[in-house]
């Protein structure tokens, strides 16, 4: 529950600490609208699981996971009506949004959360002969060879390659031979099929003509 009246207040006493540096301290603190009852404190993580840190009790007495009394990482204390967080060394595993819950007349009012993540890193964009470089290795020509010791794959791509260059051609040179031989063997039979008949004597005019003669 998130009342307009019983509000509860978390806050880091540093303002400036929603990006905190590794092993840097972090001190969280929460105001609920009655201290008399004890505040737990959680953390969600990036995956949105939430994780139990320690109980204070209005008597600032803390409890931790596996009702621990103390813990290496993490302190907490009751100091006046606010009940503060000690980060003691901020890790990353430490990153998430950290919230207070109390449990009020069987109710369960939660404070908004407050993220604590390391500041965002950006990478540098690749250069521009970088780029270019790498665009001119992906549109190489796979049938171009390459000085770089080929793969299988290299050399099967450059196998396909002579096969479609030089079976057209091979096949061209077959028909080519083919229309070659049927015009031999046409002639061939032209020429015996030739006219057999007289020639007039001295070649002079008036003779018969020819006739030609069929072989059965």
């Amino acid at each position: 529950a998130q009342g307009q009246r019983n509000t509860m207040e978390a806050r880091f006493l540093n303002r400036n600490m929603k990006h905190p540096q590794e092993g840097q301290r972090l001190e969280p603190e929460c105001r609920p609208f009655n201290s008399d009852n004890g505040v737990s404190w959680i953390r969600q993580d990036k995956d949105g699981k939430l994780h139990f840190i320690v109980y204070i009790s209005p008597l600032s007495r803390t409890t931790f996971p596996q009702n621990e009394r103390t813990s290496s990482q993490f302190e907490g204390s009751k100091q006046g009506s606010s009940f503060r967080l000690v980060v003691k060394n901020f890790k990353a595993q430490d990153q998430g949004t950290y919230f207070c819950i109390a449990n009020i007349n069987q109710m369960l009012y939660f404070s908004s959360g407050q993220p604590a993540f390391f500041p965002a890193t950006t990478t540098a964009a690749p250069t521009t002969a970088a780029a270019t470089t790498q665009s001119s290795h992906v549109n190489k020509d796979i049938c171009m060879p390459s000085s770089e010791p080929g793969t299988s794959s290299e050399n099967i791509l450059n196998l396909y390659c002579e096969i479609f260059i030089w079976a057209p051609l091979a096949g061209v040179c077959l028909v080519l031979l083919v229309a070659l031989i049927v015009t031999i063997v046409l002639c061939q039979k032209t020429r015996r099929r030739r006219c057999r008949c007289k020639r007039p004597p001295n070649g002079k005019p008036g003779a018969k003509p020819c006739v030609p003669t069929r072989h059965i």
